[in-house]
């Protein structure tokens, strides 16, 4: 699999991410003999990157991943994640130390190469609110201790919030990774949208990432999985997933997916989830392409979008019509 220059970092990740996340499944609820053959197939078929967080399954994806890694880490790039409450906010340094002492224990390693802020930026969410300043302030020179400790070798974080916001810590210099939302339904971190677009807008992250010589990490590419066409689940994934960055639910995500089927009937791809890994992997502002899995079959199918390359100038304009026509 082709590999891509990771922002400033000095890595070469490839193209699709491992991920290790409770939406897919996989990492938090599947038998272990499956989970050691789905990375092992990664690793044979050239995908390095494995991003997993400490709340993934309560430690459970971090505990899995350690376990199949074994502690080898040879030629792979590993991340995990904090997420801070409320109630860590009167030390978030030591609830930052403490999070990745906990994530480097279940994982088996001494370290991760990238550590990341798991948290929505100036909104309030199930964990509470945390703003940039208190980011700037307190997080980043937090997360700059473990890396000085050697914990880690470069910061990250979700690229989950107001707009503002997050242009704000890309261009603070103290990230080289963020994960940006990204996929046909909310295309506004790789494209200008018009101002009645039902989404987020992002407003270009991922060129300003680029720009700054942050890497990214394209996130729910198949929107929680309502770009599969389908509302039925798998039974290891979520049994419920609520949107990121569009302004909706899953039912009606599910029915505007449905609205690209003519691209996929015309031969512009094999299937709507390969319609849309191979959409994102298009714009060359985009680092790598992240993916979670209930099966090795979807990763293995994953992996064969990504080799299929981009897609086709055509392809591209007629998605925008379709896009257009969400903006009513």
């Amino acid at each position: 699999m082709e590999k891509r220059s990771f922002g400033n970092t000095g890595l070469d990740v490839s193209r699709l991410t491992f991920g290790c996340g409770a939406v897919g499944g996989l990492m938090t609820k599947g038998d272990a003999a499956d989970q050691d053959r789905a990375i092992a197939w990664a690793r044979d078929n050239g995908i390095n990157f494995f991003d997993t967080a400490a709340a993934y399954g309560n430690g459970t994806s971090e505990a899995n991943l350690g376990r199949a890694l074994n502690g080898n880490t040879d030629g792979i790039v590993v991340s995990t994640k904090v997420g801070l409450n409320n109630d860590d906010l009167t030390d978030i340094a030591g609830a930052v130390a403490r999070s990745l002492d906990a994530s480097l224990t279940r994982l088996k390693l001494d370290h991760v190469d990238i550590f990341q802020l798991h948290n929505t930026l100036g909104r309030p969410d199930f964990r509470g609110t945390l703003n940039v300043d208190q980011v700037l302030d307190d997080v980043i020179p937090a997360f700059e201790k473990l890396k000085d400790a050697g914990k880690t070798r470069f910061l990250g974080f979700t690229a989950k919030g107001d707009a503002d916001d997050l242009h704000k810590l890309v261009k603070c210099g103290a990230f080289s990774s963020a994960q940006v939302f990204y996929n046909l339904l909310v295309p506004s971190a790789g494209e200008a949208v018009p101002a009645n677009y039902p989404a987020d807008d992002f407003r270009q992250l991922l060129n300003v990432a680029l720009d700054n010589g942050v890497g990214s990490i394209g996130v729910r590419v198949l929107a929680g999985g309502a770009l599969s066409g389908s509302e039925a689940r798998h039974p290891l994934g979520m049994a419920s997933v609520d949107p990121i960055g569009s302004e909706t639910d899953y039912a009606t995500d599910v029915r505007r997916a449905r609205q690209f089927i003519p691209l996929v009937e015309a031969g512009h791809a094999a299937s709507l989830p390969e319609l849309a890994i191979r959409y994102v992997i298009s714009n060359p502002a985009l680092s790598t392409t992240e993916i979670g899995i209930a099966t090795l079959e979807e990763l293995q199918q994953a992996a064969a979008a990504v080799n299929k390359g981009p897609l086709s100038d055509d392809a591209l304009a007629q998605i925008k019509k379709v896009q257009a026509g969400f903006a009513v």
